[in-house]
């Protein structure tokens, strides 16, 4: 079982009361990886959200042309797959890790069960992940701005 304290670390999870910290506490499971090692490929099927305690995970994929282009380096407290528990497809992009990392991974059929069992806390994760995603939409937004207009 993965300390409260933790688990409090996690952008996803830094406002959940203790209770609901008790309860994710345990389903999610830590994941270990080494430098070098994938976590998971382009069209592997997803396992659920990735939570990141230490390390670095770099998100890539390749291009049509076969070069490999990162996406996105996820540092400590971030979270990435989070696609896994809203739709239901493959991963398109893979993830490596950069340095070695300490991932803490909420299941998908946990999180599945989780949503009939506790669906106020189900939906403070979802929204979590929506306000997430909404804030690096917008910053993506902004650098391309920012690239399209110095150009």
């Amino acid at each position: 079982m993965i300390q409260a304290d933790l688990l409090k670390q996690q952008v996803l999870l830094s406002d959940i009361d203790s209770e609901g910290l008790e309860k994710l506490s345990r389903i999610i499971k830590k994941v270990p990886l080494k430098k070098g090692e994938y976590l998971f490929k382009e069209k592997d099927e997803t396992g659920g959200v990735y939570l990141l305690h230490s390390g670095k995970i770099e998100i890539s994929r390749v291009t049509a042309d076969g070069w490999r282009q990162t996406l996105a380096v996820v540092t400590p407290g971030d979270f990435f797959g989070e696609l896994s528990i809203l739709e239901r497809r493959k991963h398109v992009a893979s993830a490596i890790a950069v340095e070695d990392v300490e991932l803490f991974l909420i299941p998908k059929k946990d999180f599945e069960r989780l949503m009939e069992e506790d669906v106020k806390l189900a939906c403070y994760i979802i929204r979590k992940i929506a306000i997430e995603m909404s804030k690096k939409l917008r910053r993506t937004t902004d650098k391309f701005l920012s690239a399209l207009i110095s150009y």
